[in-house]
């Protein structure tokens, strides 16, 4: 049982270790050149392969789910066990900032580097729109919700059996896509927590809507989930 538990907190930590330094590396290094032309376009991809191909790589271990409102929603539609619960959320955190972490450390060492926000979320002042507080909740919990229904609903029994990091991944993808103006994106507070760390000030006292509206979103869905899927066998 130890052991078990141990493969599942590693296959949490790598997962969500990558999401982090895949994701929010190509906001530090790539997306700083336009030069390279990668732009949202590019960091929304690097997001959703992280998700990806992590899914493949070690889902089958944990269950792949690389952030905190995900087990979170998929403890409240029952498919998560309590005793995953915890241990998973403290690991995918520690993930976050070990990758946060590395990611400063590579990017300190070119020479005027500038951390400004560090891939970090916010909102009204701190949002790449300048969108308000009420705003950025509301995207960030409907986004979250939605991204949570999609991968109750991959995972459930009669959905196509194999394949559901694909629809996952392009999922974050396109929450990329919509949200990076809004928030920066989120839908993962480890994800939020981590550069928070590092860019300290503002950004770590807008932290909780990061944390709230997350976690609001993916349990709304878990508890949905319970009444529109059957759970997998």
């Amino acid at each position: 049982m130890a052991n078990d538990m141990q493969r599942r907190l590693t296959a949490e930590f790598i997962g969500t270790f990558w999401l982090v330094f895949g994701g929010c590396g190509a906001a530090v290094f790539a997306a700083a050149f336009p030069q390279l032309g990668i732009g949202f376009l590019g960091v929304s991809f690097a997001f959703g392969l992280t998700v990806l191909t992590m899914a493949y790589a070690v889902g089958h271990i944990s269950g792949g789910h690389f952030n905190p409102a995900v087990t979170l929603g998929l403890w409240a539609a029952g498919r998560c066990a309590n005793k995953h619960v915890i241990p998973y959320v403290v690991v995918q955190v520690a993930g976050a900032i070990v990758a946060a972490g590395a990611l400063w450390v590579i990017a300190s060492g070119k020479p005027d580097w500038i951390p400004g926000g560090f891939a970090s979320n916010g909102f009204g002042a701190l949002s790449p729109g300048k969108y308000s507080m009420e705003a950025c909740f509301l995207a960030e919990l409907i986004l979250t919700f939605v991204f949570l229904v999609i991968i109750t609903g991959t995972t459930s029994k009669g959905a196509a059996t194999g394949f559901a990091g694909i629809p996952i991944g392009l999922a974050l993808t396109l929450i990329h896509l919509i949200s990076i103006p809004i928030t920066n994106t989120s839908v993962n507070p480890a994800r939020s927590t981590a550069p928070a760390l590092f860019a300290g000030g503002e950004y770590l006292g807008q932290l909780w809507l990061f944390w709230l509206a997350p976690i609001m979103g993916a349990m709304i869905a878990g508890v949905l989930a319970r009444v529109l899927y059957e759970k997998p066998e």
